[in-house]
């Protein structure tokens, strides 16, 4: 289908959520995944069917298995132009846009000062948790410790007390950064900086809500727009609480 997910990235997909697969003669046609937060809310991703069994019914059989599992939880997703009518169909309703940044960046990045941003460590955990809180209005500390655990964690901070986050791991092509959180622009760019000055000329993957405007200077530094996917929920949304906000995701599949 073209996704540039590795074994590895499915590995922690799965580790974090659960799923089902369709098979039809021995062969694996059709993948959903979902990933719980708390009892109240869930992302879900990684919906694809093959090309050659399209058009079957086969997408709408892994979506309702899906959210007969998830029972009640309020679900969040972005879908491709193709799955968009399956989801709207199932009451899903658009909140958003994705914007899918990707590239190799133009110049070499230097990091923010280590009095602004500066290693994440273990005892940031609660603050990382509770920052990540306010931007999503998800309870989700399953992901943050995985993440910690594969990926390296940036904090932002002023007056000695986190005020944002990001994370940089191995995903797909190269590196992906995200989650970002911060409780503005600027900050959000700082933390992108931190993330990429030991990167170098690697390949580099950002997926940014449209309504952040972190896009045009993402473009600016060489990490083109390649792509857009619909964010849709079904169910009632819990509202951010903030100052943090969400400027980049874990990645497009699971938020």
């Amino acid at each position: 289908m073209g996704w540039p997910y590795r074994l590895e990235d499915w590995e922690v997909a799965l580790d974090l959520g659960e799923g089902f697969a369709l098979e039809s003669g021995g062969n694996v046609i059709g993948t959903a995944m979902w990933w719980p937060y708390g009892q109240t809310h869930a992302s879900a991703g990684m919906i694809i069917v093959a090309k050659a069994a399209q058009g079957r019914g086969h997408g709408a059989l892994l979506m309702d298995a899906l959210l007969a599992a998830a029972q009640s939880r309020t679900i969040t997703l972005n879908s491709t132009d193709e799955g968009f009518a399956l989801y709207e169909r199932r009451g899903f309703v658009t909140v958003g846009t994705i914007q899918q940044h990707q590239g190799v960046p133009t110049q070499q990045h230097q990091a923010p000062p280590s009095s602004l941003v500066r290693t994440m460590t273990p005892s940031d955990a609660e603050a990382v948790a509770g920052l990540d809180r306010e931007a999503t209005g998800w309870t989700r500390p399953q992901t943050l410790r995985k993440l910690a655990q594969i990926a390296k964690g940036h904090v932002l901070q002023r007056g000695g007390a986190p005020r944002g986050y990001a994370f940089c791991r191995l995903f797909g092509r190269g590196h992906v950064i995200g989650p970002v959180v911060a409780e503005n622009l600027d900050d959000a760019r700082a933390l992108i900086e931190a993330a990429l000055a030991p990167l170098g000329s690697t390949f580099v993957r950002i997926d940014t809500a449209a309504s952040t405007h972190l896009g045009p200077w993402l473009e600016s530094i060489g990490l083109a727009q390649v792509g857009e996917a619909t964010t849709m929920v079904l169910g009632p949304q819990t509202p951010a609480t903030g100052p943090a906000r969400m400027f980049a995701l874990a990645n497009q599949s699971f938020n």
